[in-house]
């Protein structure tokens, strides 16, 4: 191995079940001090390769090399069931193989990174004036996990693995659920770090700031391709490739035409001419097999509609209070809000305030002063996806949703969602986080709700996607709540009224 180079695969192979291949032949080294991003389409293996990496899953073929003593962190997706129950003190003191004495102060550092206030602001007795109350830190780190919402949660797994300041950082998706001041606040402490990161990410500024390197993962051909370059560098070469090969393939495919036309008038000719005829056809599979295959690039999922459920007329849902937390304590709001037929509502506020409670606790008919007009149907997009049953395959998952299950209009709804083949019959908890999303997005075209209930569907979605379900959210004709993080992704839908529940 060479001295500079912490990670290297060879040759590496994996598969899921055996007819799902994830990665054939794989070979590429990752050099210290690298900040190299992984790119690939939903579902390619990107998130394989970090299990490879910290030695989670093992590879059926080749071999992964590590350097000797190499500490490697992993920022997960969700946090186990078993450390819920623990403090953020505990939560990050897990992480570590051996007790760290002072570690709060680290706490509070890795807090300050992905923009996760201790701090709680109160007004001073007699003053207009805010100011931090002192005792908050502490109570802070003393708090159980579980008792964080899901975005503060996802904060919290990123700073556990920031954390440790590893020789190699693996960031799956980092920029979920942060807002710009937190996707600033990650991108200095990356920009500044001087160990080695990959990461995944379809966030283009982000990923610019920073790397100068990228791993594409090709769904098609399961290998690894290795550019030099930032994220837009790379995007540009790759359709420029792409038009090259396409080029050079169609001015062959002129002259494959041309000798087959020619052998075809030989042949028919007969006599010392067959031989010529046989001469032009062996001319023109030589052409064919000189064609050069083409990069096929990511497949970007159909344009879709929501039908909205027949039948619905007047007022749809009705809100008089809702529940907010402030200084980690439920308050209830009065406020008025009705929402009909064609109506489109954004729930804003900072993580923690109760956005996704509110929305779970509308969509399971619990939270107190709101009602859901009687026979209407909810469609529930949950970031976490734990409203579908990870045991079920796709194709009872999809079917499920329909009021009659008509085989081949599931298929053909899959289908626009690029979930084919042997994906259908793939159990939902083998998926990745973003097939999961088209999963739930197909589901809702199939369930034909009356009110669309959306907790933050841009998270794990290929980039490419994005303005395709923002133009089906747009159009739909059903009442609609949605919350999401992403103003570029907003400002494409029809909001007709915005409820801040800070404010």
């Amino acid at each position: 191995m060479a001295e500079d180079t912490i990670v290297r695969f060879e040759d590496v192979a994996f598969e899921h079940g055996p007819r799902k291949s994830i990665l054939e032949d794989v070979s590429f080294p990752i050099r210290r001090g690298a900040k190299i991003t992984l790119m690939g389409q939903n579902g390619a293996g990107k998130s394989t390769i970090f299990g490879l990496i910290v030695g989670a899953i093992k590879p059926e073929d080749g071999e992964i090399h590590i350097e000797k003593g190499l500490s490697i962190a992993l920022s997960r997706q969700v946090i186990p069931r078993d450390e819920l129950k623990l403090t953020v003190r505990e939560f990050f003191q897990k992480v570590f193989p051996r007790k760290i004495y002072n570690i709060d102060p680290l706490i509070d550092d890795v807090l300050e990174v992905v923009n996760l206030k201790m701090h709680e602001k109160v007004n001073a007795p007699g003053s207009s004036k805010s100011k931090a109350i002192s005792h908050e830190p502490q109570s802070f780190r003393d708090r159980v996990m579980s008792t964080f919402s899901g975005g503060q949660q996802a904060r919290l797994l990123l700073a556990s693995a920031l954390i440790q300041k590893p020789d190699l950082l693996l960031l799956d998706e980092p920029t979920n659920n942060l807002d710009k001041e937190g996707i600033a606040h990650l991108t200095k402490f990356l920009v500044e770090y001087e160990k080695t990161v990959i990461v995944i990410s379809h966030d283009a500024d982000f990923l610019n700031a920073f790397t100068h390197g990228v791993l594409y993962l090709d769904v098609h051909t399961h290998k690894v391709e290795q550019y030099v370059g930032n994220y837009t560098d790379v995007v540009a070469e790759i359709s420029a490739r792409v038009e090259k090969e396409a080029m050079k393939n169609a001015q062959m495919q002129k002259i494959i035409i041309a000798k087959k036309e020619k052998a075809n008038f030989f042949a028919m000719k007969g006599g010392q001419l067959r031989a010529v005829a046989k001469r032009m056809r062996e001319a023109a599979a030589e052409a064919e097999e000189s064609k050069v295959e083409v990069r096929r690039e990511d497949k970007t999922i159909k344009q879709f509609h929501i039908p909205c459920q027949p039948g619905l007329s007047g007022e749809l849902l009705h809100i008089t209070s809702f529940k907010t937390i402030k200084n980690y304590k439920a308050v209830i709001k009065k406020k008025t809000i009705s929402l009909r037929k064609n109506q489109h509502l954004l729930l804003k506020g900072p993580n923690g305030i109760g956005k996704s409670t509110l929305l779970e606790s509308l969509a399971n008919g619990t939270a107190e002063g709101a009602t859901i007009t009687k026979g209407v149907k909810v469609g529930y997009y949950r970031q976490d996806f734990s409203n579908l049953d990870f045991n079920s395959t796709v194709y009872e998952e999809l079917a499920g949703a329909m009021d009659k299950e008509i085989e081949g209009d599931m298929r053909h709804v899959a289908a626009g969602f690029l979930i084919t083949g042997d994906l259908i019959q793939t159990k939902i908890g083998h998926l990745s986080e973003g097939q999961k999303g088209l999963v739930a997005f197909a589901r809702l075209v199939l369930m034909k709700p009356g009110l669309l209930i959306l907790d933050e569907p841009t998270n794990h979605i290929n980039f490419r996607h994005l303005p395709v379900i923002a133009k089906a959210l747009d159009e739909y004709d059903g009442a609609m709540i949605l919350v999401s993080h992403v103003p570029e992704f907003v400002a494409k839908i029809r909001i007709d009224d915005t409820l801040d529940l800070e404010k």
